[in-house]
């Protein structure tokens, strides 16, 4: 078999997985009939109470937007609706921006207002906008909303932006990762100038600032002024995230014509599949330092999803039947986590020895794997 046919079993069997299994019991059981979605399920399939965080909810009316393209034939919309409805009653702030944490009831645990969360409500927004059109507007108002009050208020004079206002160290790269997600999603369905331009800004600064030019690796902390911060948090680089902004970069070399930015991602990729790969597991670790020695040997979910997407988009780009074998590479690590008593739910922790951790699946991770179903059975559509 193939390198491609073996990515295209592997695309079948998790797209089966999400609509036979993950989509209708996160919707019949991870959705609270009062309000949202449940931050964890059991791994047998029972919500867990808690508080909730800014960052999921956005995730997942992502998740469900797509849900409908993906093959699932279940109430879709009236997800998204779910989870939209309760996340504009209960996180957004009097000034349009959304908060980090609310109670089961939609009341106010922490009120911060954190860069990451933004990004996550501006590429919630564009992808409500795109399946629903009735709701465009309005979700574009939302996402222009956010984006002036971040350019207004957390603008930083070197590129990018200030993670608090008042700005307090360290900077993060990984905040406006997904700030380039969300402007890219945004870029893909409107023609507002400035989402491109927000996009071209953040590429630029990764370019000069993020990654070391001497390995491909990419620093996950700074100070004010975009140097390495100082100490062991300074030299920190994930193989997820090596992965997960390579696949951005790649997209946005595509966008604009650069090939600097396209091998530039390449590199980042081949950094974290050579460096970054728990061999004897077959899956992506979590932290290096910046000299490839290991820093973190455990093996979160993600990581996996973000291997996927990357190989999947660098196999459609450059043509190479390795970047399929990564691929599928990938999707064998991801699908080992996918395995647990109920179908639906997943591990999230994987320890070097090969033991799982034993805890709720958290809902924060369904977009990661929805996300690399969609880039994986797209690029795999794209090549037969």
């Amino acid at each position: 078999m193939t390198a491609f046919a073996d990515a295209a079993r592997l695309r079948d069997r998790l797209k089966t997985w999400a609509t036979e299994a993950a989509y209708p019991l996160w919707w019949r059981v991870g959705a609270d009939p009062a309000g949202g979605f449940f931050e964890k399920l059991s791994l047998e399939g029972k919500p867990v109470e808690g508080p909730r965080r800014g960052r999921v909810l956005p995730r997942q009316i992502y998740s469900y937007s797509v849900a409908g393209a993906l093959g699932w034939t279940g109430p879709w919309r009236e997800a998204v609706e779910h989870g939209l409805s309760f996340y504009l009653s209960a996180y957004r702030r009097p000034d349009g921006l959304f908060r980090t944490l609310v109670a089961a009831d939609g009341a106010s645990l922490d009120d911060t207002a954190t860069l990451y969360d933004q990004a996550f409500s501006m590429f919630a927004a564009a992808n409500v906008a795109r399946v629903a059109p009735e709701r465009a507007d309005a979700m574009r108002a939302l996402a222009t909303q956010v984006r002036a009050t971040l350019v207004a208020t957390r603008k930083h004079p070197r590129g990018g932006f200030y993670l608090t206002d008042p700005p307090s160290p360290p900077q993060g790269s990984n905040e406006h990762m997904h700030l380039l997600e969300a402007c890219l999603a945004w870029s893909e369905i409107d023609n507002d100038p400035v989402w491109r331009a927000l996009a071209d800004e953040i590429a630029e600064l990764t370019l000069a600032k993020f990654i070391q030019p001497e390995s491909g690796m990419l620093r996950e902390f700074f100070d004010l002024d975009w140097n390495p911060a100082p100490g062991r948090e300074g030299r920190i680089c994930e193989p997820g995230h090596q992965f997960e902004w390579g696949w951005l970069l790649l997209r946005w070399g595509k966008l604009k014509g650069r090939a600097d930015a396209t091998a530039a991602a390449l590199r980042m990729i081949e950094a974290g599949e050579t460096h970054g790969i728990d061999l004897e597991n077959g899956v992506a670790i979590n932290a290096l330092l910046d000299d490839f020695s290991v820093a973190d040997a455990n093996a979160r979910l993600w990581p996996q999803t973000e291997r996927i997407k990357a190989a999947a988009l660098a196999a459609e780009i450059t043509g190479e039947p390795r970047w399929w074998a990564m691929a599928a590479a990938g999707a064998e690590g991801l699908m080992a986590y996918l395995r647990t008593p109920i179908p639906g739910v997943w591990r999230d922790k994987l320890q070097p020895n090969g033991d799982f951790i034993d805890e709720p699946a958290p809902a924060s991770s369904f977009y990661h794997i929805v996300c690399a179903i969609v880039e994986l059975d797209r690029a795999v559509s794209a090549a037969s």
